[in-house]
């Protein structure tokens, strides 16, 4: 394995761990969702849950801390919300989070 596909995969494993989002790539594909070059870092994102603030500063403080221990710590970190799954809309939320059409 290469260091940027050592990252990819930890990266991955990360976001395995957090609740309310998941790679914008089917099962085993997630590696397609990241994309990693000298100066950026790009993860695309599919939301289980809301609201989004909280969960991508979560995801964010996450991920950059392994991608600081990596050839690629000076890279910018996006992380890009692509779609919204179906459960968001329907989960329970915490008070003063409504959606209103």
């Amino acid at each position: 394995m290469t260091a940027r596909s050592d990252l990819t995969q930890a990266l991955l494993a990360a976001l395995r761990e957090l609740d309310g989002l998941r790679p914008a790539a089917p099962g085993d594909l997630g590696a397609l969702a990241i994309g990693v070059d000298a100066d950026l870092i790009e993860i695309r994102l599919v939301a289980l849950a809301l609201p989004l603030p909280p969960l991508l500063s979560k995801a964010e403080a996450v991920l950059r801390s392994i991608v600081d221990g990596s050839p690629w710590q000076a890279a910018r970190l996006r992380l890009l919300v692509t779609d919204l799954d179906a459960a968001a809309l329907t989960r329970e939320r915490e008070p003063g989070h409504m959606i209103s059409p």
